[in-house]
């Protein structure tokens, strides 16, 4: 069979549906192994296991531990981008970014695996010698940036109340949810996330927020 020839076979013939199946089965299996224990408490043998495949077929698709993770931590980036945050470009709207940052807590409270895996591998990235240090840094920095635009435009358009500094806010708001995100896992019959965050934005911004 000539190249061409397989180039126009229907996909569900070609190998890499497959491969691409079983890469994304790994990834969801190790994002709740990740969250559960850890990354370096999961050895390869434990994280195939976990994922229904021997460690050979482990190392196929993510030749290293560091590899998984890299990938576990990019599709939940991924999927929290795709389904809450606009990635057009255009000029961040304070009120949508705080509405779906609302969206986005309330999602992850019905999703407490997705809240441990952040937790406890932002916890050991604290360390200079841990894999995903770079991701977590980057992430928090982007976020900050992020959050600090969607402030100025507030700012900008009269929308915080008088006593709001914008100043240091970014940085203020991102420590109060990841703060509600660690006793929510500690007490989630108690803690509502969402709710939490909304009234604490009531505070800051003069106007109700888009459901």
């Amino acid at each position: 069979m000539t190249r061409a020839e397989a180039a126009t076979r229907p996909a569900t013939s070609r190998n890499y549906p497959k491969g691409e199946r079983r890469r994304a089965q790994i990834i969801k299996a190790a994002l709740t192994a990740f969250g559960q224990v850890g990354y370096r408490n999961a050895s390869t043998v434990q994280l195939a296991a976990a994922c229904g495949v021997s460690r050979a077929g482990l190392l196929h698709h993510f030749p290293t531990k560091e590899s998984l993770l890299e990938a576990v931590l990019e599709e939940r980036e991924l999927q929290d981008d795709q389904h809450f945050f606009r990635t057009d470009g255009d000029p961040i709207d304070g009120l949508e970014y705080f509405a779906s940052m609302v969206r986005l807590v309330a999602h992850n409270q019905a999703n407490p695996l997705v809240v441990s895996l952040f937790a406890v591998l932002s916890s050991e990235a604290t360390t200079a010698d841990h894999p995903a240090r770079p991701y977590f840094a980057a992430r928090y920095e982007r976020a900050r940036s992020q959050m600090t635009q969607a402030v100025e435009d507030l700012a900008a358009r009269d929308l915080l109340h008088s006593h709001v500094a914008p100043s240091g806010l970014a940085v203020n708001l991102i420590a109060l949810i990841d703060g509600l995100q660690v006793q929510w896992l500690l007490s989630p019959d108690t803690i509502d996330m969402p709710e939490h965050l909304r009234s604490m934005l009531r505070n800051v911004i003069r106007v109700e927020l888009p459901l």
